[in-house]
């Protein structure tokens, strides 16, 4: 019995611990293009909960997570959560914007986000940040497992 407590409390601080985190990252100040030419800066999402998805277009992983990240996105949407993806370590010629689009997403990306992916310590895709409406990283998730319960509870966290 004993085991089983101790294997229960540490399961509960290690589910909790990625929103307990006392010591914050805050996202830095960026501005990115479009492939189209528009810019994306970070400042434009001041005081809303967003969620900051880091992927490439030859990424499956990437192309399993995103329903997910729309489907949250829209679920959360009266609490005006955005999705701001950023598109890095591309092949040459690669068109995100275009490529979400037919996947039906209208979420806005941002092209050639290598040295922002770099100073976030993004190392592959996808990386998704949630981050909450004082622009502080509460949760970083590095996984394609759209059944994780932690990707809800993220966002009722950064939505509060």
């Amino acid at each position: 019995m004993k085991s089983f407590v101790t294997l229960l409390l540490t399961t509960f601080l290690f589910s909790f611990s990625a929103f307990a985190n006392d010591s914050k990252s805050a996202v830095p100040d960026w501005s990115l293009n479009t492939q189209h030419g528009d810019t994306i800066n970070w400042g434009d999402y001041e005081g809303k909960p967003v969620i900051l998805h880091f992927w490439a277009t030859w990424c499956p992983y990437c192309k399993r997570l995103q329903p997910k990240l729309d489907e949250l996105q829209k679920q959360f949407a009266q609490q005006d959560t955005q999705i701001v993806a950023v598109s890095f370590n591309e092949d040459q010629g690669a068109t995100p914007q275009d490529v979400l689009a037919a996947r039906g997403y209208t979420f806005k990306t941002a092209v050639d986000g290598d040295k922002l992916a770099e100073e976030m310590g993004v190392v592959g895709t996808p990386t998704t940040f949630f981050v909450n409406r004082k622009g502080e990283i509460i949760f970083k998730y590095t996984s394609s497992d759209i059944n994780d319960p932690r990707l809800v509870k993220a966002m009722q966290v950064i939505t509060e």
